[in-house]
């Protein structure tokens, strides 16, 4: 159970990983959100505007992600922790996840720094432990991207890889981390958006 019960175009056109079960438990024990999850999935395709657009803010991959995961009901939710002692407040941390819904959370790694992984896995470990989330799910990009970076342009006239680098977020950065155990015990299932999702026109 898990990958091999993923649909076919999943499977063919993401690199997955699965950790501590997770594709088995969100394939199994959230069917509706699963198939909502799939459904994005499906439809996203990454067009080379999407990828030589300059500028900062969100950029067109994440803009979609958040968009699509909304218009199904997911939200962006923030979790907020307190430490009491002796009825004194000392510490009060933030938790942020980009899409939850029913336990779900989802994290859309596109192009950030690599830091970021630690932070999505401190936080899905953390939120786990105190049983607010079921496990989590990160959809970032293929290593393999950058092969496709190396070869375009932006609207600046400069490489695109200069902005998709070695230490942004990517399969290959994310893939020693959970097998370190970064998340801890919180099932997490994760999907690398592979060339075959890139559209050149």
């Amino acid at each position: 159970m898990g990958q091999d019960d993923l649909p076919r175009f999943i499977r063919e056109h993401y690199q997955t990983k699965d950790y501590r079960h997770a594709l088995a438990i969100l394939i199994h024990e959230f069917k509706e959100e699963f198939f909502e999850l799939v459904t994005i999935l499906t439809n996203f395709r990454v067009h080379k505007q999407d990828v030589v657009v300059g500028g900062g803010g969100l950029s067109p991959v994440s803009q979609y992600f958040a968009s699509a995961f909304k218009e199904r009901g997911w939200e962006k939710k923030t979790f907020i922790s307190k430490q009491e002692v002796d009825g004194v407040v000392r510490e009060t941390t933030t938790h942020e996840v980009d899409c939850y819904k029913n336990g779900i959370a989802v994290e859309v790694e596109w192009n950030n720094k690599d830091t970021f992984f630690d932070r999505d896995l401190r936080n899905f470990r953390y939120l786990y432990d105190l049983n607010l989330i079921s496990l989590g799910v990160i959809i970032t990009r293929c290593t393999e991207l950058q092969d496709i970076f190396k070869t375009l342009v932006d609207s600046d006239g400069e490489n695109v890889n200069r902005k998709y680098c070695g230490t942004t977020t990517h399969m290959a950065k994310l893939a020693p981390k959970l097998e370190q155990g970064a998340s801890g015990g919180c099932p997490v299932a994760v999907f690398g958006i592979s060339k075959k999702l890139y559209k050149s026109t």
